[in-house]
């Protein structure tokens, strides 16, 4: 499963597009606050960064340039760290009470009539964020609301 650190960056960014951040997955899953901070890191780690580089070449000066550096690049890699996770996450198996959880949900979708891909034997996360954005788009809350509860 050895990924390369582009790759897992996509993945992550694609996990995070597609997992539905819900108020009834937040108990659950962790996904919905990683996610959660993953965005607010990529609108704010970045001025931060800057602004703290500034700051420290203004009041210290270019003697202390390695440890500015550095410490732009500790905000500017938060972010990433969010995203390198969402993205290990997205290519894990699903542990066997989740996966009997998905295989159920994806039977109850199949039975409602949902246009949903064809189930797998050894879903991963990714799967399971697909089947439940289907489910949240498509069913109405009254159907959702009971697996939750």
């Amino acid at each position: 499963m050895s990924q390369s650190v582009i790759t897992l960056l996509k993945d992550g960014q694609q996990y995070m597009k597609t997992w539905p951040v819900k108020k009834e997955l937040y108990a659950y899953f962790p996904e919905c606050r990683v996610i959660a901070a993953t965005k607010f890191a990529i609108k704010t780690m970045p001025p931060v960064a800057i602004v703290s580089c500034a700051l420290l070449l203004q009041n210290l000066g270019v003697e202390y340039l390695p440890q500015t550096i550095a410490i732009g690049a500790f905000f500017l890699s938060l972010p990433m760290q969010g995203l390198l996770w969402l993205g290990h996450r997205s290519d894990q198996y699903l542990p066997p009470q989740l996966k009997s959880w998905y295989q159920d949900i994806h039977s109850k979708m199949r039975s409602q009539g949902c246009n949903v891909a064809s189930i797998k034997s050894k879903p991963k996360y990714k799967e399971l964020a697909h089947l439940l954005k289907t489910a949240f788009n498509d069913l109405d809350s009254v159907f959702t609301k009971h697996w939750f509860n």
